[in-house]
């Protein structure tokens, strides 16, 4: 224990100089401008801040002694290297590693060597923590034949560890099918089905980090980018990635997304029947007729002037420049662009014909005369696709002519606005409406495309949102993650199979996590009674932590307000954080009761920036987030505030997974059926 101490407090020191080397850095003389000087300076920013030493953040966790030196065999009675994995590389002055980083190949074994497969590493050595401080050490000897392979208590504990504030790595307990998605090749794209508790999300997350240390310079050039359902869940995750260096890994959600592209502002909201209309994958062959319906036959000849000379070119010539450019089906916009150069060259070879020898100077200029300006103006006008989606959502004639064949007239009917807006401006854009303007966008112009993003929560996105996500992926690579069983959107997708095609990636590799680490096996195997009714298709998950006592359901006797109450302050009693999870309609008497009862609770979200350890959370906001401890009020209420049964099972299952430590039920009337069995409600 003493030598690694030693060991820590070298690397410390280590890291320090380092740090203190970055920030001494000088470019007075090194760049040519200002503008490379500012480029530099905020690389080196950024640098200095990757090398920060967190206090509560082990340099490392584990060690790898090796059998053989890489590259071959030692002398008899030599040893192979040995290696410390952590978050970073860290080095001494010399230049030799004091600490691997944990994406380094050399790292792999610390998460797939087994007794059965040792991959040379005769000891793993696993590293406990306590406030910052090596406290404990664990080995495994996976070369000697005496030792049974048997589970790390320090892996258990470090997953059991109290969790208040933002998500953490995982980078500690990465368990090797994770292993295999997290350093999968940047050029595939994976679709992760992982039930409640499987670590899905922080697969994601450290797979970005893998990819962006296996191919930073690529990365760097065409950028990634991290989606999620809402703007809470995004500030959970968005520790994750700094804490493994990684900085510049944008994070948004898909209305966000759209929107700022769309340049519109989203303040309405749709029922839920146009909401699934809009979200429909047929909307985008509406969008497609309705743009191209811009097109029209020349009527006129096109006449150029080029000195005392006059050049004429018919109007069924143009007409069949036109129809080419159609057939073609490249963007509206390209197409527009290239229509007087066309016509242009046209003017060239009668030029050439008339044994004039015209050059692309010329070509230039006739494409910029104003009789070939007009022309097109004319036959190809310009498309803003924002006025585009107008005129179909508040014109019944214009958009039954382009959704004739695809959408039947109850489907018009109901994305029709009642009062139609005066103009783009006052219009009340709702998030799916941003969605078909986002559409109509790349319709016109090609959306410009990542190198990765990872899409969580995937299985909430309707067909045009799929297609808004794979247009900033279509030229990259996504991991789409997600769990069929927490879908709780009306439009949300029955198969991967379907949503990787509207994606754009039908031959992405589907791989299933069903080895729960997070949610206790009581507590999972209780939620798991609602799957036959929301996905019959779905393995259950098989956690790995049994922890009896961790499942509690309560009829309240009295004042239902006072039993949540109650429960709330028998879990704020440990360790850690507490979420209360309510039906929505519910959350604003359980603040005014928490309040009474001198409890103050969080919203989702702002766990980052403050101390308490009671989040109150809407059902609606539980998707993706993690409490030590949650009460869950009225489970019927959960149900009953979504449009249908089936939906309001979703939800509930999503209430029922959120708890890391302990599952607190209070109800008040009965429990959904599927839930009644063996509970004594």
């Amino acid at each position: 224990m003493a030598r690694e101490r030693a060991h820590l407090a070298t690397s410390r020191t280590a890291l320090r100089a380092m740090r203190e080397d970055a920030e001494n850095l000088n470019i007075k003389d090194v760049t040519a401008n200002w503008v490379n000087a500012a480029v530099l300076d905020a690389q080196i920013t950024e640098r200095v801040k990757s090398l920060a030493d967190l206090a509560h953040t082990p340099l490392f966790f584990g060690r790898l002694d090796y059998q053989h030196a890489p590259g071959g065999e030692l002398a008899e009675g030599a040893h192979g290297e040995r290696f410390y994995i952590g978050r970073r590389h860290v080095h001494d002055a010399d230049g030799d590693p004091l600490v691997i980083d944990w994406r380094a190949p050399v790292s792999q074994p610390f998460y797939r060597a087994s007794k059965k497969d040792p991959q040379d590493v005769s000891l793993r050595r696993r590293f406990g923590y306590t406030a910052g401080d090596l406290s404990a050490y664990e080995d495994e000897r996976l070369t000697d034949p005496e030792e049974t392979e048997r589970t790390s208590q320090l892996l258990q504990r470090e997953i059991e560890r109290p969790r208040v504030g933002p998500m953490r790595d995982i980078v500690a307990t990465i368990q090797p099918e994770q292993d295999e998605i997290v350093r999968g090749d940047l050029s595939g794209t994976v679709c992760v089905q992982g039930g409640p508790g499987t670590g899905k999300t922080a697969v994601g997350l450290h797979r970005v980090a893998f990819l962006l240390y296996a191919h930073r310079e690529r990365l760097a050039r065409t950028g990634t980018l991290v989606i999620g359902p809402n703007k809470s869940f995004l500030h959970y995750i968005e520790q994750v990635l700094p804490a493994l260096g990684e900085m510049e890994v944008k994070q948004a959600t898909v209305e966000d997304l759209v929107a700022r592209v769309a340049q519109v502002e989203v303040a309405g909201a749709d029922e839920a029947g146009a909401a699934v209309v809009k979200g429909d994958a047929r909307m985008a062959e509406v969008l497609r007729r309705a743009i191209h319906s811009h097109v029209t036959e020349p009527s006129e000849p096109v006449v150029v002037v080029r000195g005392s000379r006059r050049w004429r070119i018919p109007a069924h010539e143009i007409a069949d420049i036109v129809r080419e450019l159609m057939e073609r089906d490249i963007r509206y916009g390209a197409a527009r662009e290239a229509l007087p150069r066309r016509i242009a060259h046209s003017v060239l070879v009668r030029m050439e014909e008339a044994g004039e020898a015209p050059d692309d100077r010329v070509q230039d200029a006739v494409a910029r005369d104003r009789a070939v300006k007009a022309a097109v103006k004319a036959v190809w006008p310009p498309v803003d696709p924002a006025r585009l989606v107008l005129r179909l959502l508040a014109e019944p004639e214009f958009l039954a002519e382009h959704a004739q064949g695809l959408l039947n007239a109850d489907e018009q009917k109901a994305i029709l606005w009642v009062k139609p807006p005066r103009g783009v401006k006052s219009a009340k854009w709702s998030a799916a409406d941003a969605v078909l303007i986002d559409e109509a966008r790349d319709l016109v112009e090609r959306t410009h495309s990542l190198g990765h993003v990872v899409l969580d929560e995937a299985q909430d996105l309707s067909p045009m949102q799929y297609r808004a996500v794979g247009r900033r992926c279509s030229t990259g690579s996504a991991t789409v993650l997600g769990d069929l069983a927490q879908g709780t959107t009306p439009w949300a997708t029955p198969g991967w199979d379907e949503a990787l095609r509207h994606l754009g990636k039908p031959d992405a590799l589907v791989e299933e996590l069903t080895a729960g680490f997070r949610v206790p096996r009581e507590v999972i195997a209780y939620a798991s009674r609602l799957l036959p009714a929301i996905a019959p298709g779905l393995a259950e998950v098989a956690s790995v932590r049994e922890s009896p006592g961790s499942l509690s359901v309560r009829r309240a006797a009295g004042d239902r307000d006072a039993a949540v109450v109650e429960a709330c302050v028998e879990s704020l009693e440990h360790e850690g954080s507490t979420g209360l999870i309510a039906a929505d309609a519910r959350v604003p008497a359980l603040a005014s009761a928490l309040a009474a009862a001198g409890l103050s609770a969080l919203s989702p979200g702002e766990e980052t920036t403050h101390e308490s350890r009671l989040t109150l959370v809407p059902a609606s906001l539980a998707k993706g987030l993690e409490y030590d401890y949650v009460v869950l009020d009225e489970p019927a209420a959960v149900v009953a505030g979504e449009p249908d049964e089936r939906t309001g099972l979703r939800r509930l299952y999503v209430a029922l997974t959120r708890a890391v430590s302990g599952l607190i039920v209070t109800h008040e009337g009965e429990l959904p059926e599927r839930l009644r069995e063996g509970t004594g409600a």
